[in-house]
């Protein structure tokens, strides 16, 4: 009781949104302010935060495809802390502990999804910084079951960008089923992407990796990385691909996937929302060119502790480190414009330092 009444009266720094926002016209969607500093219940951890990735879907979160339920919300789902404080049945940390928060801030864990292990599809599914507070501040508060253990052989910025970045893109990598090989397509190369191809490189070494991007440096880097062709989104590759990982927000580059895959191949849309299908878009869809022999669509939703966890193994044993741009809590503004406007290498990372 003591703990709660400290507690209770002091505050932490943090980056707020209190409201969807265009940011054609809105430069700075987060304000920089001071709110209480959360209090764990029973089977909680209070974190101090030490870094936070930061995530294209915030920039889906502030333009409204996935709004919060309420206002003000503080963002951030790629979470490294420090353990501060403990609820009283928690057993698995203890204070001076580093935890790790993913996407997935909750779910039901005991419908017919959570009982399979696709707790990702629960509809009781709350999400970091959507739903709840993120890491966009000094603080954050996890239920203990949420909370992950983080390796130790990386630095906190490194281990930032693993849990959404990295989780999504082994997830997504997944649901390619891809073999050893096969051509593998790569749409769009930011935090998750990059990181798909460096696992990639690891566990499937005769696989050729083809990247489409926009934006040329982009395109640069993924030759940097290792892959064997790179190109424009809307360009044709030199042979078709047996699956693709479509990681952007738009909606012509799933025609432009579609397109370039062998027959029986699969398209893996890595995207929460995607802005809304232009008329243009919609007419070009053409059966025989785009859908025809087989060819297949399969949608990435949320991400499970278990992709969390299984991931952060295989960076660990294989050593697999994010590039990355390190920005403070308050220029998180600057690092969320740089990522609208498509000024990406990597991921981008909040340090908690103001």
């Amino acid at each position: 009781m003591l703990y709660k009444k400290k507690w209770a009266n002091m505050v932490m720094k943090a980056m707020i949104l209190n409201g969807v926002c265009d940011l054609e016209k809105e430069n700075n969607p987060l304000t920089l302010t001071e709110i209480p500093i959360p209090v764990p219940g029973d089977n909680e951890l209070l974190l101090k935060v030490l870094t936070c990735g930061v995530c294209h879907t915030e920039l889906d979160e502030i333009e409204g495809r996935t709004p919060p339920p309420k206002f003000p919300i503080v963002l951030g789902h790629q979470v490294v802390g420090l353990v501060e404080k403990i609820g009283n049945s928690v057993t698995t940390f203890k204070p001076g502990d580093k935890a790790g928060v993913g996407w997935i801030h909750s779910c039901c864990e005991k419908c017919r999804f959570c009982l399979s292990g696709r707790e990702n599809l629960c509809k009781e599914f709350e999400a970091t910084g959507r739903d709840a507070n993120g890491g966009y501040a000094e603080y954050m508060v996890v239920k203990e079951a949420f909370a992950m253990k983080i390796p130790g052989l990386f630095s906190d910025s490194e281990a930032a960008p693993l849990l959404c970045a990295g989780a999504i893109g082994y997830r997504s990598l997944s649901l390619t089923n891809l073999i050893d090989g096969h051509k593998l397509g790569l749409i769009g190369f930011g935090a998750s992407n990059h990181l798909v191809l460096k696992m990639v490189k690891h566990l499937y070494p005769n696989t050729p990796i083809f990247v489409f991007a926009r934006n040329k440096k982009e395109r640069e880097f993924s030759i940097e990385l290792g892959a064997a062709w790179a190109g424009d989104i809307s360009d044709y590759p030199p042979e078709k691909l047996d699956s693709i990982i479509d990681t952007t927000p738009a909606w012509r580059p799933v025609l432009e996937a579609m397109k370039n895959l062998e027959p029986g191949g699969r398209l893996v849309i890595n995207a929460i929302r995607k802005e809304n299908m232009d008329k243009e878009s919609l007419l070009d869809l053409d059966y025989p060119d785009h859908l025809w022999m087989e060819k297949e669509i399969k949608s990435v939703a949320n991400v499970s502790r278990k992709d969390i966890m299984e991931f952060l193994q295989i960076a660990s044993d294989m050593y697999i480190r994010p590039e990355l741009q390190e920005f403070y809590l308050k220029d998180a503004n600057k690092a969320l414009i740089e990522l609208k406007t498509k000024k990406v290498r990597g991921a981008k990372v909040l340090k908690l330092a103001c």
